[in-house]
């Protein structure tokens, strides 16, 4: 019989030392692959078993040098977080003040690699963290120092609590921590992650919701923020889409639309990173003459002919940054993918033969009345991938060669996922994955480091 779960109600109204022991307990049998009083939560359990698979020594205190301050300072400036401190130090250093009652927390930002930019709160807290190393411009990122508040919601793209000896490193054991990630809306890359921390006595299960909905806040705030770029320049594109003959459209440099003439419109444009004035080729529309504007870009197409697109390449390979490399007769480009859009890109390129809405809602979701948000998502993503993608059933094209690249760990493919099919590739236990071979390329050619797939339709 399955034993039950730590729960952090129940953990929080016990004595803290009684607390810190039983999780003690959990971890030492856990770790020793025996059978612990309670199972450890599900982000707990995944994240010390990467943690197991790094070889990460869990008896031995982890840090990396720190950022030199010329770097840190960088870092900061280039930021989007720096315009939501006001945000976040409203909603979370309000609540870790250090006089009088105040709880004695401290509020630490990090950026998507897991380095420190800001932290701010009781001055008792920061002094202790420092002896935790956890200062301005240290690496928290959760291969450097094990499970944590900051590195592991980076990994999983999801609030977590960590508290005590949930941290996979024992001197972090006096601990306890909660995080958020925090992604821009604009077009979904992570940013980094906001933290409260503070010794175990202030722990208490309402400050994970704290932390999300704070983070929610910020989130919305890039939202305003951009919506109000938009406003921008929507009112210098109109002028000028009402003198461009045939089909134009002006989109932001997120590739947001702000004014179409001529042709249906989109809510956004998928732009290559190395976008830029000229003549450039897109999947979704062809040919386009590009020109510059305040604030975005102008485009008109200029040629009509179908363009094919003949091979692409999945790249799941990295923790946090997934991308799609599309190329053709007439050129080529790369985009970064949503954590849900690399989840269904990469079902579809294990079935070939395709998926209907009702079994990628279980690949996806484990339920397979959830169709008519697969039906949304798949929209999204076929908008960027016109003429590639077909529907009834969702599946690649016969004449595109699809190429997979996955980690070399398969413990480490989409670690944020919990979706059924992704969970199934990573349990493999020996012999050849899911969808294709083995630690070759698609010519057979062993490559380190990585796994890719290739599958090309029959002739």
């Amino acid at each position: 019989m399955r034993n039950a779960t730590v729960d952090m109600t129940r953990l929080a109204a016990m004595d803290t030392r009684e607390a810190a022991l039983l999780l003690k307990g959990v971890r030492d049998a856990t770790l020793r692959g025996g059978r612990p009083p309670l199972a450890p939560r599900a982000d707990i359990r995944e994240s010390w078993q990467r943690m197991l698979r790094k070889g990460v020594d869990p008896d031995k205190d982890h840090r990396s040098g720190l950022l030199p301050p010329g770097e840190l300072e960088r870092r900061r400036n280039a930021s989007p977080l720096a315009a939501l401190l006001p945000v976040l130090r409203e909603g979370l250093v309000s609540v870790s003040g250090s006089g009088g009652d105040a709880v004695q927390h401290i509020m630490v930002v990090a950026d998507a690699e897991g380095r420190v930019l800001w932290r701010e709160g009781s001055p008792a807290v920061l002094r202790k963290a420092d002896g935790h190393g956890f200062e301005p411009g240290a690496d928290w990122a959760e291969t450097t120092v094990g499970t944590n508040g900051v590195g592991t919601a980076l990994v999983t793209r999801r609030p977590v609590q960590v508290h005590s000896a949930e941290h996979f490193v024992s001197t972090h054991h006096s601990w306890t921590c909660a995080g958020a990630p925090i992604t821009d809306p604009r077009d979904g890359k992570l940013l980094g992650a906001v933290d409260v921390s503070g010794p175990l006595a202030t722990m208490h299960p309402a400050t994970l919701m704290l932390v999300s909905s704070v983070a929610r806040l910020a989130e919305a705030e890039l939202r305003n923020r951009h919506f109000a770029e938009l406003a921008r320049l929507r009112s210098v594109a109109a002028p000028i889409l009402c003198r461009v003959g045939g089909r134009a459209l002006a989109v932001d440099t997120h590739g947001w639309l702000a004014g179409v003439t001529g042709m249906p419109p989109v809510d956004r444009l998928p732009l290559p990173a190395s976008f830029r004035a000229g003549r450039v080729w897109l999947p979704s529309l062809g040919m386009c003459a590009v020109e510059p504007l305040p604030g975005g870009w102008l485009l008109r197409l200029v040629d009509e002919e179908t363009r094919t697109v003949s091979r692409l390449v999945l790249d799941v390979s990295r923790p946090r940054r997934w991308s799609l490399e599309v190329s053709g007769a007439v050129g080529g480009w790369t985009q970064e993918l949503s954590p849900r859009h690399a989840e269904l890109l990469y079902v579809l390129a294990l079935h070939r033969d395709g998926r209907t809405a009702a079994e990628l809602a279980y690949d996806v979701f484990g339920d397979r009345t959830r169709t008519v948000t697969v039906r949304a998502e798949m929209s999204r993503v076929r908008r960027t991938l016109a003429g590639v993608l077909d529907h009834r059933p969702y599946r690649f094209r016969e004449e595109v060669e699809v190429e997979v690249v996955r980690p070399a760990d398969p413990g480490d493919l989409l670690p944020h996922s919990t979706a059924p099919a992704v969970r199934a590739s990573r349990g493999e236990a020996a012999g050849e994955p899911a969808g294709g071979r083995s630690g070759t390329d698609s010519s057979g050619a062993g490559r380190s480091g990585t796994t890719r797939s290739s599958r090309r339709p029959p002739a």
